[in-house]
């Protein structure tokens, strides 16, 4: 099995396995915000997907240049006004912070990468830093899960 094969596999087993778990058994931190803050969380989580999943189409249609401007804008530092979330990071325990701004950087990095290939023609540098994107997306999934605020 390759690395990268075996690395996809142990991502969905971290992400599927705490959903067999209950409250009491999930090992990830609890973050406690309120509901409201939750939902605005958790739709800014489902365009970050939105948004992975449209970089990795134009990537594999050669339009280099439009995953780096999804990127940017909608993952990278760019994008942290436009998300609204600073309200939010008050309720985020220090570990989780570090890990959100690891992927927003990762993401202007890989729209400058994207931008390189478009020129030279060579996706596996932008394929690596995309997973360095993915990456930081797991390791937040894996370690936080969200509850009500009491």
């Amino acid at each position: 099995m390759t690395s990268g094969l075996a690395l996809s596999i142990l991502s969905v087993a971290l992400l599927l396995a705490p959903a067999a778990l209950s409250a009491e058994e999930d090992p990830r931190q609890a973050v406690r915000m309120p509901e409201m803050m939750q939902t605005h969380l958790r739709a800014n989580m489902r365009d970050h997907l939105r948004s992975m999943s449209a970089m990795q189409s134009a990537l594999a249609s050669g339009q280099y240049g439009v995953a780096a401007e999804i990127a940017e804008q909608r993952l990278g530092m760019t994008s942290l006004e436009a998300h609204d979330a600073r309200h939010m990071v008050g309720f985020m325990p220090e570990g989780m912070q570090a890990v959100g701004t690891a992927m927003h950087r990762a993401a202007s990095r890989f729209a400058v990468i994207a931008q390189d290939a478009s020129v030279s023609g060579d996706l596996s540098h932008a394929l690596g830093a995309l997973s360095e994107i993915t990456q930081q997306c797991v390791a937040c999934h894996a370690g936080y899960r969200l509850v009500a605020a009491p």
